[in-house]
């Protein structure tokens, strides 16, 4: 259905409203109030929490207990990104721990509109997400449900992956059928990928090593935000 939709050109969008969220999980974590106020003097615009179960995901990463400590550390929006099994059983913690956005994927829940709607009901912002592998059509039924889609460019669970460039088919498809919906990408995001996934339609973007693994965390941050006003 979007096969080659990316090859047609690029799908505007409607506002010039792009989101560089740098990821903590690539982040040192003995420093990381230190790099979070790092990417904030650089122009970053949310923080990424890559939640992981080792279920789900081959990685453990961390809990609701760490996303309220960064809560207190920082006043950007916090988005929630649960690679976990069982989503249900622990979106009431991360929304009481202060974020904004949960997205959960659409791999890991037998009642996804249920779901996206107790987020809402929390007060939080409700995303989906699919792998790369799983097909757009899994989220179709629940697109104006949703606040943001995530479109997985790497299969999760690592960070330092390279974007797998299929994957830029589904934004693009996205985009094109839904010009005003915040589109997320993750997965092998950097200063050479990030043109072609704005260009795809994203508006947001996921950073993690390529923004936390530099020597200058500040500088390197300042280099992603000048995308945002960049035609």
């Amino acid at each position: 259905m979007i096969a080659n939709a990316y090859v047609h050109g690029q799908v505007k969008l409607k506002s010039n409203n792009l989101i560089i969220a740098p990821s903590v999980l690539n982040a040192n974590f003995l420093h990381l109030e230190t790099d979070i106020k790092a990417t904030e003097r650089g122009g970053a615009d949310w923080i990424h929490l890559d939640i992981m179960d080792g279920n789900f995901v081959p990685n453990i990463s961390f809990g609701s207990g760490i996303a309220g400590q960064i809560r207190k550390c920082t006043k950007l929006p916090l988005d929630c990104h649960l690679m976990i099994e069982q989503p249900e059983l622990h979106i009431e913690s991360f929304a009481k721990a202060g974020v904004k956005y949960i997205t959960v994927h659409a791999e890991t829940t037998k009642h996804l509109d249920r779901l996206l709607n107790r987020i809402k009901e929390l007060g939080c912002r409700a995303g989906v997400s699919i792998n790369p592998a799983t097909p757009f059509e899994a989220i179709t039924e629940v697109l104006d449900l949703a606040d943001l889609v995530l479109i997985m460019s790497v299969n999760p669970g690592f960070g330092g992956q390279s974007l797998i460039p299929y994957c830029l088919d589904k934004i693009h498809y996205l985009r094109s059928i839904k010009p005003n919906l915040q589109i997320e990408i993750d997965g092998g995001v950097n200063l050479n990928t990030l043109p072609l996934a704005k260009k795809a339609g994203a508006n947001i973007f996921v950073v993690g090593s390529a923004i936390f693994g530099a020597k200058n965390i500040e500088e390197e941050t300042k280099k992603f935000s000048k995308f945002k006003v960049i035609c």
